[in-house]
């Protein structure tokens, strides 16, 4: 197969183990991201696959009218929001949606809380600046993390709360609210209730039709103004604009982001503020990841083509 790989921003996919599955196909690995149409017609020209790495690249009813020879794209992870599925039946094109693990996101949410909590980015610069102990940082025994949205990656968030001595509160919908209650832990009155009383707050949901924007203004105004709001998840969970606004009032104090609206970011007004720290969308971006990731995705892929039942396929 004449096999395309696009946004692999780190050089990564060539030295992964699971890259080896590939051998003995032609496989084209581009580096950066780019949106224009006519860009992308022309790297993906004579691709019968695409290995999609997550979201990083939107897949069109245009840009596939200008691939006849795509036959199939094999999807890391299960998220396929950014593919027209109905214009890849229209055109002939099989997606395979992927698997993934929640354990590397979860490490990251968690070392997004203490790096914020203890001030550690911070200080680390200090120190390397000379100078020592500028802040005061605060500890997480005793205080209230706030989890809305109880799925695998939530449920091991709250499991590090509960092991650094936090009480765990959860919010979500109906589903969510009986995992949690079943588990034992503490379901919040209401959406609003949950943001007021959280000490740390982080968001777990799937981004859809639902969930877009589901975190308002109101509800960042409630927060305390010594909480921390983390998101590890989807930027648009968050009403546009409204983190910035809450921020720069101090309701939360502070906050903590993986993700943005537009990826990648050159710029952006968030990173203007004192009290957000920001990461690259590192969540899912470790080794065992991407081994996971990429050997499942080249997986479905070499059985599509060999002919074999493929089980996950998307939509």
């Amino acid at each position: 197969m004449q096999i395309v790989i696009p946004d692999d921003y780190q050089n990564a996919v060539l030295t992964l183990a699971a890259f080896a599955k590939l051998e003995g196909h032609e496989v084209r690995v581009f580096h950066d991201t780019v949106s224009d149409l006519d860009t992308l017609a022309e790297r993906f020209a004579g691709a019968e696959a695409l290995v999609l790495i997550r979201e990083r690249t939107s897949i069109s009813e245009d840009l596939l009218a200008r691939l006849p020879e795509l036959k199939v794209i094999s999807q890391t992870g299960g998220g396929i929001a950014h593919i027209d599925q109905a214009a890849c039946q229209r055109h002939g094109v099989t997606v395979l949606g992927g698997t993934g693990s929640p354990h590397a996101a979860a490490e990251l949410t968690w070392g997004l809380v203490l790096a914020a909590m203890r001030h550690i980015p911070e200080e680390v610069a200090n120190l390397k600046a000379g100078r020592w102990q500028r802040t005061l940082g605060t500890g997480l025994k005793g205080r209230t993390l706030g989890i809305f949205g109880y799925g695998k990656i939530g449920r091991l968030v709250a499991g590090y709360g509960q092991a650094f001595g936090m009480q765990v509160l959860v919010w979500g919908r109906d589903s969510t609210r009986q995992r949690a209650a079943e588990a034992s832990l503490e379901v919040a009155e209401s959406q609003q209730a949950l943001f007021e009383r959280a000490d740390v707050l982080s968001l777990h949901l799937r981004l859809n039709d639902e969930t877009l924007g589901i975190v308002t203004a109101r509800h960042l105004a409630a927060m305390k103004p010594t909480a921390l709001l983390v998101n590890t998840s989807r930027a648009p969970l968050i009403a546009a604009g409204a983190l910035e606004m809450a921020l720069r009032h101090g309701r939360p104090g502070q906050a903590a982001v993986d993700v943005f609206e537009q990826e990648p970011v050159i710029t952006h007004p968030l990173l203007e503020l004192p009290n957000l720290l920001a990461t690259p969308h590192l969540g899912y971006v470790e080794k065992d990841s991407y081994e996971l990731y990429f050997g499942d995705a080249f997986d479905n892929l070499l059985a599509f083509d060999a002919g074999r039942p493929v089980t996950n396929l998307a939509g």
